[in-house]
Formats: C-alpha cells, sequence, structure tokens
C-alpha cells in the first residue's frame, strides 16, 4: 500500500517550511531510515527520513517551496500504484484532519505505522514517530510516559505533557548526552547575474528572515543604548576556581565566564523585573520567571534560543543548559518554539570572545531590553587613595526600549549588573 511522506511540524508555533533539497529522485529505491529531503524552518533545518521501504512513486513539491505542515509532500510505496490520492488538494483523509492531534491519532489506525523503542529491561514501548523525536529533542525519558493513544501508543500531546510537568531543579542530574545529528547545509545560493568583477546572488531565507526581524526592531521601538565597565576580577578568580575544580573532577561542567555573566544577569533581572518583560505597545508583559535568550552564532545565521525557567537554575545547570542549548542552534536542531523571540525575556549577546570592545546591540521584540557583553580590556583604575593600576575591565551595553524604560531605569539595571558582577559569590 502507498504510504504518504508529510511535511513534519517542528514546533506548534511552525506553520509552514522551506524544502531544502531531495535526496532521492522519483523512481529510486528508498529504505527505511533513507535520508528523503532536508526542510528548515524560519532559524532551524533538519532531514526527513523515510519511515517505509519501498519506491519513492512521486514528489510534489521542488527545492526552495514554502509547505505548510503535515501536507504531503511525496508517495513512498510500490512500482504501479496510484497517488493521485495522495496530491496536495485532493479528496484524502489528510483533509478529514482538522488538527496535528487528530491527524497523528487517524494514523494511529493505519497499518505499519507503529515504531517501537526498545526499554533497558527489553520491553517494547508503543511511540509514534513524531513523539519518538519530540522526546529526543526535550529530553523526555519515554519509559515513565504513559501513552494516550490507542493500544497505549505515546504520542505527541504525551511528550509535551511529561516535558512540561517535568521538575527543573538547581541540582537535577544532566540529560544522558546524545550525539547530535549535524544540520543538513542550506543549499547554495543561486547565481542570478554574473560579470567580470561581481556575482549578483539570491539571498537565503534565513536572512531575509533575519533582516525583517532586525528592521522591524529599529523600525517598532525607540532603542538607546548605555555603556558601562565592570571590573572582571571577581568573575575572573571564579572562573579560575571552577576549571580547577573541573580539572581535580569535583565538577563535569565547564563554567565559562559567559556563564557567569548570565548568572549575574539573572540576579540583576530579579531586583529590577522591569527590565524582565515585553513592551506591547499599550500594555506590559511581566514575567516572574526569567526566560534568558542567548544569542549563538551559527553557520546558518545569528539565532536567539531562549533558556526557560533560567533562574531555577544553580551555576553549573545554567552553564549545562546554555552548552545544550547553544549545541542544538549550531547543529540546527534546536526547538523552532524556541527560536520565537517571545518566547525569551530578555538576551545577552556576548561578543567578548570576537575581542569587541563596544557594540550596539538590536533587541528582540517584543522583549524590553538586550544586554551586549564585550572583551574583557585592561584600563586603569584607582585602587585605594592615589595609587592606581590596570585592572581587566569588562565592557557592558544595554540597549533597552525607551517606550517601556525610562532613562533612570536602565541605568540602574545596568548598574546592578555591573554589581552582580563584580561581587558575585556562588
Amino acid at each position: 500500500m502507498a504510504i504518504p511522506v508529510m511535511m513534519p511540524r517542528q514546533g506548534q508555533s511552525v506553520e509552514s517550511c522551506i524544502l531544502g533539497q531531495w535526496f532521492k529522485e522519483v523512481g529510486e529505491e528508498v529504505n527505511e531510515g533513507d535520508i528523503l529531503f532536508s526542510y528548515e524552518t524560519d532559524k532551524a533545518s533538519f532531514e526527513e527520513e523515510a519511515k517505509e521501504a519501498g519506491i519513492l512513486l512521486a514528489t510534489f513539491f521542488e527545492e526552495g517551496d514554502e509547505i505548510p505542515v503535515l501536507t504531503n509532500v511525496a508517495v513512498i510505496g510500490k512500482e504501479g500504484e496510484s497517488v493521485e490520492e495522495f496530491k496536495p488538494g485532493a479528496a484524502s483523509a489528510a483533509e478529514e484532519a482538522p488538527s496535528e492531534e487528530s491527524s497523528e491519532e487517524t494514523v494511529e489506525e493505519a497499518p505499519k505505522v507503529y515504531e517501537f523503542e526498545v526499554d533497558e529491561e527489553g520491553s517494547r514501548i508503543r511511540i509514534s514517530p513524531l513523539a519518538r523525536n519530540m522526546a529526543k529533542k526535550l529530553g523526555v525519558d519515554i519509559g515513565a510516559v504513559k501513552g494516550s493513544g490507542p493500544h497505549g501508543r505515546i504520542i505527541a500531546r504525551d511528550i509535551e505533557s511529561a516535558a512540561s510537568t517535568a521538575p527543573k531543579t538547581e541540582k537535577a542530574a544532566p540529560a544522558k548526552q546524545t550525539t547530535a545529528v549535524p544540520a543538513a547545509k542550506p543549499a547554495p545560493a543561486a547565481v542570478l547575474e554574473s560579470g567580470d568583477d561581481f556575482e549578483l546572488k539570491s539571498i537565503p531565507n534565513i536572512r531575509k528572515l533575519i533582516a525583517t526581524a532586525m528592521h522591524q526592531s529599529l523600525q517598532n521601538s525607540a532603542q538607546l543604548t548605555h555603556h558601562m565597565s565592570a571590573d572582571a576580577r571577581q568573575i575572573m578568580r571564579l572562573r579560575k576556581k571552577f576549571k580547577q575544580q573541573l580539572e581535580a573532577g569535583d565538577i563535569k561542567q565547564n563554567v565559562t565566564i559567559n556563564d557567569l555573566v548570565c548568572f549575574a544577569v539573572i540576579r540583576a533581572l530579579e531586583k529590577f523585573p522591569q527590565a524582565n518583560t515585553h513592551y506591547l505597545g499599550d500594555k506590559m508583559k511581566w514575567f516572574n520567571k526569567v526566560h534568558l535568550g542567548l544569542a549563538v552564532d551559527t553557520d546558518r545565521g545569528l539565532m536567539v534560543p531562549a533558556l526557560r525557567n533560567a533562574d531555577d537554575l544553580s551555576i553549573t545547570g545554567l552553564s549545562s543548559q546554555l552548552k545544550e542549548l547553544s549545541t542544538a542552534a549550531r547543529n540546527g536542531n534546536v526547538n523552532p518554539d524556541l527560536l520565537n523571540p517571545a518566547a525569551a525575556s530578555f538576551t545577552v549577546s556576548n561578543l567578548g570572545n570576537y575581542g569587541v570592545e563596544m557594540f550596539t546591540p538590536v533587541i528582540n521584540l517584543p522583549q524590553t531590553a538586550i544586554l551586549g557583553v564585550c572583551t574583557i580590556v585592561p584600563r586603569p583604575k584607582e585602587l585605594e587613595d592615589g595609587v592606581y593600576g590596570f585592572v581587566p575591565m569588562m565592557g557592558l551595553s544595554l540597549t533597552y526600549d525607551h517606550q517601556a524604560l525610562d532613562g533612570g531605569e536602565a541605568t540602574l539595571f545596568l548598574a546592578e549588573i555591573k554589581n552582580q558582577i563584580e561581587n558575585l559569590s556562588l
């Protein structure tokens, strides 16, 4: 029986994806687990594997097409089987499904769609492909999840429920590390025109989205940046201390300068909740938790995933979670919902490793502010009365929306970040 291949949904906020590259041609034999095509959301890219073996009977879209999620993009089956009923727009079972969950539950009744995982005791666990992928991304132990689908099968909503109720404690044991699958590289830009001394190339979809977001941010907010420097001696001492503990085997997490800065920022946000907000025009959204956005430079462009409930974590827990989040962003398999600017309540962008001494970060609307962290440079400072010396100083650049914060509030908040960095104790 012919089986349709749908464009997966990666995150509840994703409504469509861009088809990247076909790895199989029509008429070619496909084995279960073979990569069929790559696709991308606004910033993350993925590869879709074949769930069944057979012949690739038809493809309905070309590379570069924007396709609604849960739309049939191809058909796998036996040679000679009809594919008409699976074409997008044709009257089929897919049109009768009003939502993702009902689509998944409808598929439950079809043959050959069940997948299994084997737990440590050798028992088989019924789980849908979507739920299996979600569990891997969210770090959910499927052995502890009770399925609500037919015959006790674990489906997407079970994983979502388990992830949302999982305890987030300061000293929780880190999730088992898995080898991340590198993201599919974007197709090279098409050359639209060329001359003796130039090439005119198309702009990747990701770059278009980043450009639009940055332009809208500057157009729709009154952005102002304050600069300040913090004495970095204490934070450097803490970094040295954690490095020694790591080498001695006392801790397993490599706590970096950036981790310590983020920890200090979280403490400052707890004292200045007006900076931990979203400005929504005629109203403000105040958060009682810190959802920290971290700017990550990737091969595909700038990504800013959010670490939810960052204020619940110890310094080692924060370091571990930030590392996992940045690695997922660079590999292209981060949850797209976490890339939504509204997922974070405040963002930190660190260019210190690049030697940048001062810059003006752009706010990720609807967030109220963003902190730019600069490199550490020696600067003269009074050590005691009349005695000066060179002290390592860290540049801090706070960009804020003047519609949401007054200059005095922003200055006091930035001064608190400076104070937390200079007097951080763990």
